[in-house]
């Protein structure tokens, strides 16, 4: 079902926002009975159909389940697979992102950034940067976060890497995927 008839059947106000670090969208009920589909507007064309999917899915969830389910439990997976599954074709995606995104939606996760495989894949598609990702940096680099933080790469655990943040001397979890300002040390 192309997405025009989802989004008017479901009586959702779809709203383009500024960027926001912490979500690429989200979905609420409103009191009216009508559903409200917030997604950043600086997401590249196939992380955007991914992103509005995404959040169809939980509508969609919400209404057949009701309120009691988890937002990204086994209801909404299946919702979300079953939704996304007509987008997977290479004259939607490309080629070097479909099969990722085939095996992400096997079992697929609250975030596409989860995936490293799959969000590296999504962000060639973004403007470029001057931005590395971790996982390229040789450990001790120094490096900066967005929001001016300095940290020192140490050591991979499972999936991601040990950082020291220089201020406080505190250890911090990033994933492979994060995308940072190298430092000169």
């Amino acid at each position: 079902m192309p997405l025009t008839q989802l989004l008017e059947m479901n009586a959702v106000h779809l709203k383009i926002v500024n960027e926001r670090k912490t979500r690429h969208g989200d979905y609420r009920p409103l009191p009216d009975g009508s559903h409200r589909i917030t997604i950043n507007a600086n997401l590249n064309q196939y992380r955007f159909l991914v992103t509005l999917v995404h959040e169809i899915a939980h509508l969609i969830a919400f209404k057949k389940y009701g309120r009691a389910i988890k937002p990204h439990g086994v209801e909404w997976k299946h919702t979300f697979q079953h939704l996304m599954l007509p987008f997977l074709r290479p004259d939607i995606f490309p080629n070097d992102v479909l099969p990722l995104l085939a095996r992400h939606f096997k079992n697929p996760t609250a975030s596409s950034d989860t995936d490293a495989h799959l969000s590296v894949a999504l962000k060639k598609y973004d403007a470029a940067t001057d931005k590395n990702y971790i996982f390229e940096l040789m450990q001790g680099a120094i490096f900066a976060t967005d929001n001016g933080r300095k940290f020192q790469k140490g050591k991979k655990l499972r999936k991601r890497y040990e950082c020291l943040e220089i201020e406080s001397g505190k250890v911090y979890l990033f994933q492979p995927n994060v995308q940072v300002e190298v430092l000169k040390s």
